[in-house]
Parts: structure tokens; sequence; C-alpha cells
């Protein structure tokens, strides 16, 4: 776990350094430097460039990362590469030109409740292809172990520039259709970027003699797609769906309390950059005691840390909102369900990587399609029920399904499960911190309100863990910290 744990904690730096930006942008600037209709058409856009980006990209990051271990001669490697960077033109090609020829039908399809999602047809293209390439690319660096910069390029780059934007918005440099095509140009760049990188730590030589197995690629790739499909789907079909229902300033105060539900999932994001490529490397060399291992630490650790981040936001939910515009105040279901959500996805550890990089992902990838299915049926039921409410409640819904079908999938496979004793322990604990401090209140300004329980919940929380040393990487990035 060194290279693991190493790895994450700075890639852990890098994602909420982004997410600090990201809060800014969307707790403040978003939220008094724009209109919240313009707000619910820039996530309507980006949302659906999501849902568009694993179809463009036809499964080649997670392609990559699974099969580069398997070649080792230079020549093979070449010939693997080359079908990597040329595969998603497959898809890429004739979706760009039914852009071009139904650009009209397309956005009648879009704009159903909101006329004006109806001329972003091109940009949510651009995007998808771009968020497609950048994946293949900074996979390229990560079958490297190079996934920092990649990740400052994700998480960093493109909430930056939107920083930049906003600002030049309030300013009235620019007007909202600047505003967007110059979103557009951020997400193009952050691509070439991310390539000439990618290429400075291995450079493609071209062959286009196939390896043996391209089949086999070719296959697992399309495959990968309806995987990838179904996590992005069951991410963001919620705000796409919301768009046909509600007025589209609900997106807008949707995705604020997504947002900040989503930081819970910030040490996922950062520990799976690098165990994807290691779970990759244990099956193809058929380790199971070490993938064992690798799964169980990165399910303790990751729940030790969502754990926390949830009861946080959860305790310090109601100050928070007293900082925002009204409007955006009502989002307490939506933040308890999503990040719930995310909690359970955490405790998973590496599950995904085990499922994605083994020989049983057809089937796993039939449950995702399915949960995609009833993801979109949920919010066809909940939403014009509940609204944005039940939105979440959907999303929630579909996850813990789709969780719970992996956790035993895995079970029934591979005879290993993520669970320990420590993690009944770290969940007593949870519960201990979150039933004490939600007792707690105080009558300052709200940022000292969340500043002072925040502080007091953290050290009683790290206090216990590394007195009865609950998990051995935490205990021993703890022990490292105080010795200095």
């Amino acid at each position: 776990m060194g290279i693991v744990l190493k790895q994450s904690l700075n890639n852990t730096l890098v994602t909420y350094i982004g997410f600090a930006i990201g809060a800014v942008n969307t707790l403040f600037l978003y939220t008094n430097f724009m209109q919240p209709d313009n707000y619910g058409l820039i996530q309507v856009v980006l949302s659906v460039s999501a849902v568009l980006m694993p179809i463009l990209a036809f499964g080649v990051p997670n392609s990559l990362v699974k099969f580069y271990s398997s070649f080792k001669k230079d020549s093979s490697q070449d010939g693997f590469l080359t079908l990597m960077l040329l595969l998603p033109l497959l898809l890429i090609i004739p979706i760009a030109l039914l852009s071009y020829f139904a650009n009209e039908t397309i956005g009648d399809l879009l704009s159903r409740e909101n006329p004006i999602v109806r001329d972003y047809v091109w940009h949510i293209f651009l995007i998808g292809m771009a968020l497609a390439y950048f994946e293949v690319f900074y996979a390229w660096a990560r079958i490297r172990m190079k996934s920092i910069f990649g990740n400052f390029m994700k998480e960093v780059f493109c909430r930056i520039a939107q920083t930049v934007l906003l600002i030049l918005l309030w300013l009235k440099f620019i007007d909202i259709d600047t505003f967007i095509n110059a979103l557009v140009g951020c997400y193009l760049l952050r691509t070439v970027v991310m390539k000439i990188y990618a290429f400075r730590l291995r450079m493609p030589k071209l062959n286009f003699h196939l390896p043996a197995n391209s089949k086999s690629i070719i296959k697992y790739s399309g495959l990968i797609i309806l995987g990838g499909s179904t996590a992005i789907v069951l991410m963001e079909v919620d705000k796409v769906m919301l768009n046909n229902f509600l007025k589209i300033e609900n997106v807008a105060y949707y995705a604020v309390a997504g947002f900040i539900a989503s930081t819970i999932a910030v040490p996922s994001r950062a520990m799976h950059q690098i165990t994807y490529p290691l779970t990759a490397a244990y099956l193809n060399e058929k380790d199971k005691p070490a993938l064992k291992k690798l799964y169980q630490k990165s399910s303790l650790t990751l729940f030790i840390v969502s754990g926390i981040l949830f009861l946080l936001i959860i305790l310090n939910l109601d100050d928070l909102y007293k900082l925002l515009p009204k409007n955006y105040s009502g989002g307490f279901m939506i933040v308890f369900w999503i990040g719930l959500a995310k909690v359970y996805d955490a405790l998973l550890g590496n599950n995904n990587s085990i499922l994605f990089n083994s020989d049983y992902y057809r089937s796993i990838l039939f449950f995702g399609v399915l949960l995609a299915v009833l993801a979109i049926v949920f919010n066809l039921w909940l939403i014009p029920t509940y609204g944005i409410d039940g939105a979440a409640i959907a999303s929630f819904t579909a996850f813990f399904i789709y969780n719970t079908l992996k956790l035993g999938y895995v079970k029934a496979k591979f005879k290993i499960v993520p669970f320990t004793h420590e993690t009944w322990k770290v969940l007593s604990l949870l519960i201990i911190v979150g039933v004490l401090f939600s007792t707690y209140s105080f009558s300052f300004h709200p940022v000292i309100n969340i500043t002072l329980k925040s502080i007091l919940m953290i050290a009683m929380y790290v206090g216990i863990l590394y007195r009865f040393k609950i998990s051995e990487d935490v205990y021993g990035v703890l022990n490292k910290f105080l010795k200095r």
C-alpha cells in the first residue's frame, strides 16, 4: 500500500484543491453572479456531455489499464497503443455526423420543457469528445503510474477557468453565450495539454500491426461502453431528467446540493487513480492474497474518510445554507440521500476495478445496464411526485441496488469481501460521533459555528482512531505527522 497511499494522498490534496475552487464557484460565484436559469443551462450541457463521454471514448480508458500490463515487448505495446488511439473515432465520427444532420431534432428532444437548451447541441458534442479523449490520455499516464498531473488537470484546470469566466461575467466583460463558448474551449485545451503530457511519458509509435488479441480487446471495449455509460447515467441522469420535467432553475438548485454531497467522493476518486492499475496487475498476475488485501484496506480507508465527511456535512448543513441565497437553501434531503450513496460507494473500496478488470465484467455490465434503466424509471416516477427531492431518492435507490449487486458478485466469484472487524468499529464510532454532535449547536456566525463543530468532531474522531489503531494505514500517516 506504500505507492497507493503516497499517490492517493497527493491526489487527495490536488482533488480537494479542485473541490475547494469548485465550492467557491458552485456555492458563491455561480449562485451570485449568474441567473439560476443560465446556471441550470450550464449544468444540463455538462451533464448531457458527461453521459455522452463514455460512448465516445469507446471503453478505451478501461482497456488501456486492463491490457497494457499484459504486453511485454515494445512492438506489441506500440500496436496496442495505436489501436487505443484510433478506436474512439469509430463512434466519434458517426455521432459528429448525426449531430450535424439531426441538430434540430436532437435540440427538440433536449428542450421539451426548457427551450433555452435547443441551441447547444454542438457544445454538448464538443465537450463530450474532449472529455472522452482526455480520459484516454489520462489512462495513458496512469499505466505509467503517473496520476498526479492528470488529476490536477481533471480536478483543478477547468474549475480555475470557470472562476475567471465568472468574474468576467460579473464585470460584464462577457455575456452568457461567450461564457459557454469559452467553457467549451477550456475543455478542448485541457485535452490537448493532457495529450502532450501523456506523449512525453511515452511517445506513440504508430504500428498498424494489431495485437493478436485485438478481437478480445475491441469486444471488451465495446462492453465497457455499457459499463461506463451505466456509471455516468447513474450520476448524471437526475439532472438531465429534471430538465425534462421542471423549470431549468431547479437543475441549478439540485446541482448546488449535489455538489455539497459529492465532496464525500473526493477520497475515492483520488485513491482509485492508483488502485485501478494495481488491481489490473494483481488480476493479471493472479495474486489473490494481494488483491484481497488491497480490497479490504482501500475499503476501510475510504470508509473512515467518507464517513466523517458525511457527518461533517449533514451536521453543519443548516449553517452552510445560511451563507447561500435563499433559493438554494432547500436541499437537505438531496444532500442526505446523495451523500449516503457516496458513503456506500466508498465502502466498496476498489470493487469497481476488480470487476471491470476481471473475466466477469460481462455479467456485471448486464447488472449495470439493468440498473441504469431502473434509475431512469425511478426518476420518471419520483420527480413528478416529489420534485427535486425525488431525483435524489431515485439516485440513492439505484446506487444502493447497483452497489449491493456488485458486492455480492465479487463475494461469489472471488470469495472476498471488503469488510473486516475494523469496518464495524468505524461504523460504531461514526454513530457515536453523529449522535453526540447532533445535540451540539452554537449561536455565532455560521462560519464560526461550522469551524468550531468541525474541529471538535475531527479531534474526537481522529483521536479515537489513533488511540485504538483501528486502521494501520491511517495510524501510520497520523504517527508520521505527529512525530514531525
